[in-house]
């Protein structure tokens, strides 16, 4: 973009048409003259010649002086530098598979439900690093740290209910897994976001003695809650080999997700269905924004050089022609 440093010398453009009409109204008279009786006795051609020549030094003249008032103004060419640091933060999905995920509270089920918000999750966190870890009497990663959204969600999309082997809720395993995953993270933030429909029956760690480990490694933990109040329905096969909705006693143990929440510096949420559950996700999407710092430079090239050159070379030219081709004394 072209700008000018002194622009208040472009005011002195206003004066060239003053310029222009003393000069037809006075100006020319003062030129020196040769005197003749009558004009008629001078041939058509010569006066014709003799005002072109009046004329092309008149013009360059005033773009001399054009010239000069741009240079006076500083024209230059500013092109803005910008320098931009992003602070990436890494984020583990901790996600229950355990069998009470088939609850039907939400829809189509718990499960389904939490890796339609995953996924809507991730495709808002493009740049960040993101992971996914499931647990359910054991815990593994589904996913490692990647910026690549299209394989998180394809490996989001693959998150099943996990076999009658491995079935239960160990959060504290699953906490213990994500801790190692982000233990040597240089990121300036290390998120873990985990959902949980149920209370810690399986493992060998307490959760909240991996809410301390996360703690002490500045691992920040969101807990959700997942499953309606009461009761919900779930799918059970009755003695005919028909699967049956009975209602079952929901209880997630808000008490331990609280204080995991609390330990490690995040927040505690209760999701009762897929809306509560979405917004949940959107709040926590907000919280945890990337830090982008952006610092902007102006760079400039002066370019006055570029009239004050060409004013040069038309002055040298005005003097020869005057001077010289037109034999005009000034």
């Amino acid at each position: 973009m072209i700008e000018f440093a002194n622009p208040y010398f472009l005011l002195l453009l206003l004066t060239i048409p003053v310029f222009v009409v003393w000069y037809l109204k006075k100006g020319n008279q003062e030129e020196a003259t040769v005197r003749y009786s009558s004009i008629e006795l001078i041939p058509r051609e010569m006066l014709r010649a003799g005002k072109i020549k009046i004329n092309i030094l008149l013009g360059i003249k005033f773009l001399i002086l054009i010239l000069i008032i741009f240079a006076l103004a500083r024209p230059r060419l500013s092109d803005t530098i910008r320098e931009t640091k992003t602070d990436i933060i890494d984020i583990l999905l901790v996600i229950d598979q355990s069998s009470s995920m088939l609850a039907q509270d939400f829809k189509p089920d718990r499960l389904g439900a939490a890796k339609e918000v995953a996924k809507s999750f991730i495709k808002d966190r493009e740049g960040d690093r993101l992971g996914i870890i499931v647990f359910a009497g054991i815990s593994f990663i589904q996913c490692p740290l990647t910026t690549d959204t299209d394989v998180l969600i394809d490996f989001a999309d693959q998150i099943q209910i996990a076999n009658k082997e491995h079935d239960g809720t160990a959060i504290g395993m699953a906490i213990a897994n994500g801790i190692n995953r982000l233990r040597d993270s240089e990121s300036k933030s290390k998120v873990m976001i985990l959902l949980s429909d149920g209370s810690n029956n399986r493992g060998e760690l307490d959760p909240l003695t991996a809410a301390d480990l996360a703690a002490k490694l500045d691992v920040k933990i969101y807990t959700v809650g997942a499953g309606t109040k009461g009761v919900a329905p779930y799918p059970v096969t009755n003695m005919w080999g028909k699967t049956v909705l009975q209602n079952v006693k929901v209880e997630v143990d808000e008490e331990t997700l609280s204080e995991i929440a609390e330990i490690t510096g995040g927040k505690f949420f209760r999701a009762t269905d897929n809306k509560s559950l979405q917004n949940i996700y959107k709040e926590i999407n907000q919280l945890e924004r990337t830090e982008i710092e952006i610092k902007e430079y102006q760079n400039y090239t002066d370019l006055y050089n570029w009239l004050t050159i060409p004013a040069l070379f038309l002055a040298v030219g005005f003097v020869f022609i005057s001077r010289g081709l037109f034999r005009k004394s000034l």
